[in-house]
């Protein structure tokens, strides 16, 4: 356990000096070498080989082409097609443009994977229609953060793809796993919403006549495919994950660029360009944690894990507990990939050692990641939302907190229900 106490402290120091996280990632790792080899028999040529083993991996190839996929969708009128169609279904409800906000997020989710492509593409949107129809800004804001977390469980999902690869479980497996429990996610929020729209007196919408829905319907047909293109291809076998990724990229191309004509090539390179530093900036941080999780695991820090926790005899509801609480803290730090890749190495051996499936386990990380993005310090999506409607930390802070116990009622079916996770996949076998 000295290691492992050495390997976080040195971790959690250089990340607060304001160390980029792939950075910290990889000195911690240098230093445990160090402890353990000594300065002189440290085998420095293993550091690229890890590094490069830890990117070198055909699952992986989908982040970078989801993220191109999300990022396209959010050009030209795609994000407010899907908004305006959910707000004729539901925003005659009481609270409907709250119910909206969350429903638009399950519909991105199923198009880019990615909470902060959500918060930025949707967010924007959202934002201005509560307000405009009479929504007090921390709730507006409040509600489009907290939904936003849902891109990250719902498939496509990067985290998901990342824990799949590092845990060496099916990909396919992991993603489809993620639908329920997003649904979950996404209908705890919409009871949150409505109760505090009682609360606060919102008034309801005027119902929409059917012309209205027919053409909101026809106007958001074909951006809904996606998701049922990419799922479709994935449960029944048609395609892997990263093919479905890239036939993403080719049918949110073929929208933007010949069918609703909103996307020119030179917009079309430049969004290619930030796709690359942004994929760089995951991957980079993905090849310095593989390096991390080999000498942890080479120096049986898992295993010493395990060892102490069947030493105090808990069993695995106390285990998974104590697993979330580890999570929610992490989430506090560090942004979801680097967790996940930090991690995994270190908990997966302990949840499979009191019987929690892998799938089912990848789905708890991530579900407690992703209330991390919603909490201060790092709370990217906190950052992302305020930017949006020009509130700062404090408030959002203040605006999402609210919506924390409806997501930790989330949490905790998810974490004691295996079957919300593991129902589809067993499907598919």
């Amino acid at each position: 356990m000295t290691l492992l106490l050495l390997f976080l402290g040195v971790l959690i120091i250089l990340t607060l000096l304001g160390m980029p996280i792939f950075t910290a990632i990889g000195i911690s790792a240098l230093v445990g070498m160090l402890v353990h080899y000594g300065p002189t028999e440290v085998p420095y040529t293993i550091i690229a080989q890890k590094f490069l083993y830890g990117v070198n991996s055909f699952p992986l190839m989908a982040v970078p082409l989801f993220i191109l996929a999300g990022k396209i969708m959010n050009v030209g009128t795609v994000t407010t097609r899907i908004f305006d169609f959910v707000r004729c279904l539901v925003g005659h409800w009481r609270g409907g443009l709250a119910q909206a906000n969350v429903l638009s997020s399950v519909f991105f989710a199923g198009m880019s994977g990615s909470a902060l492509a959500d918060a930025m593409g949707m967010g924007q949107i959202e934002i201005k229609a509560m307000r405009d129809s009479g929504y007090d800004e921390e709730f507006s804001a409040g509600i489009t953060a907290a939904s936003s977390t849902i891109g990250p469980i719902i498939p496509p999902s990067i985290p998901l793809i990342i824990f799949g690869v590092m845990a060496n479980t099916s990909i396919t497996a992991i993603l489809i796993a993620g639908l329920l429990p997003g649904l979950l996610m996404a209908g705890s929020l919409i009871v949150m919403s409505y109760v505090m729209a009682r609360r606060r007196g919102y008034q309801k919408s005027a119902r929409p006549d059917l012309a209205t829905l027919i053409l909101a319907t026809k106007r958001a047909i074909l951006p809904l495919l996606t998701p049922i293109i990419i799922l479709s291809g994935m449960i029944f076998g048609v395609v892997t994950p990263t093919e479905a990724a890239a036939i993403a990229v080719t049918y949110s191309l073929l929208l933007a660029m010949f069918i609703y004509r909103e996307m020119s090539f030179q917009a079309l390179t430049d969004l290619v360009v930030e796709t690359v530093f942004d994929s760089a900036s995951v991957l980079i941080i993905v090849g310095a944690s593989a390096l991390f999780g080999w000498i942890l695991v080479f120096s049986k820090v898992p295993q010493e894990l395990v060892a102490m926790f069947s030493d105090l005899g808990l069993g695995t509801v106390s285990t998974l507990m104590v697993i979330n609480l580890l999570l929610l803290a992490v989430g506090l730090f560090l942004e979801a990939s680097a967790a996940i890749v930090i991690f995994t190495p270190m908990l997966l051996p302990l949840a499979l050692a009191v019987g929690v499936d892998p799938v089912h386990f990848g789905i708890i990380m991530v579900f407690n990641l992703m209330i991390g993005l919603l909490t201060p310090p790092m709370g990217l999506t906190l950052f992302a939302v305020g930017k949006i409607s020009g509130l700062p930390l404090n408030a959002m802070t203040r605006a999402v907190m609210p919506f924390y116990p409806a997501l930790l009622i989330g949490l905790l079916i998810v974490t004691f229900v295996p079957e919300v996770s593991l129902l589809l996949p067993g499907l598919l076998k």
